[in-house]
């Protein structure tokens, strides 16, 4: 039988999703705790990596198991077993061939920029105190619409098939001093959002056109393109399935 998990993690004591043999992930962390409640050997399968500090409000995962499961008190059981940083929301059953990462439809990441000094959200959002004209940083967003390559947003050397990645949404919003950039696709490049914002917030500093931009995109490379910002304002906000109820 296999099972999603659907969960939410805080990153920041975490090197990613990602298992590594020498950092601290949240893979490594739920497999643990997956494996001793089950008195199982549980190796979960992501929905895909998040990077070093970036955080989750949604994630998915699946596993295999033989036997149907309490899937209440698993859940209830997980949550009082793992760290305060990951929780478990529910865990559901699907069909033996579903798979979190490949039968995504849409992802959703979320950048979160605060405009004034906040210490309480110092590790949740990044800080940046310049102005930035967040109208035609828009403009610039609408902009990735035009395009499937995303090439010059990826890491280097990266091990994919294709850079082509199909935008449903962009766009950026102003909430009580923080600002905030919404993307959705059908999948995303390692690195890709922090290096849109980057480049957008050049873009909003009016150190490069929107012809700029259009000339970066079609360049299909990272160098021209601009910084990736820290990795502590960026969220996964939305996983989405055709089979499961959101």
């Amino acid at each position: 039988m296999r099972y999603f998990i659907k969960l939410a993690y805080n990153g920041t004591h975490y090197h990613g999703w990602q298992y590594q043999p020498n950092a601290a992930s949240v893979q490594e962390t739920m497999n643990k705790a997956f494996s001793v409640l089950l008195n199982t050997t549980i190796n979960l399968m992501g929905a895909g990596r998040t990077d070093t500090g970036v955080h989750a409000k949604e994630m998915y995962a699946h596993f295999d198991f033989e036997t149907p499961l309490d899937i209440p008190s698993l859940v209830h059981k997980l949550n009082s077993y793992l760290p305060k940083d990951i929780v478990v929301y529910d865990i559901i059953m699907v069909h033996d061939a579903a798979h979190t990462r490949f039968d995504a439809t849409k992802r959703t990441y979320e950048y979160h920029i605060n405009t004034f000094k906040d210490v309480f959200s110092q590790e949740q959002s990044w800080y940046f105190h310049q102005k930035l004209d967040i109208d035609l940083m828009n403009e610039a967003a609408q902009l990735l619409f035009n395009h499937n390559d995303f090439q010059c947003f990826s890491k280097v050397n990266t091990d994919v098939n294709t850079f082509d990645c199909t935008i449903f949404e962009a766009y950026w919003k102003l909430e009580k001093g923080n600002l905030i950039f919404t993307i959705s696709a059908n999948r995303f490049l390692r690195n890709m959002v922090r290096a849109i914002v980057g480049t957008l917030v050049n873009i909003g500093l009016h150190k490069i056109t929107l012809a700029d931009f259009t000339a970066i995109i079609e360049s299909k490379n990272r160098d021209k393109a601009g910084f990736s910002v820290p990795a502590h304002g960026l969220y996964l906000t939305k996983i989405e399935y055709d089979y499961i109820t959101q």
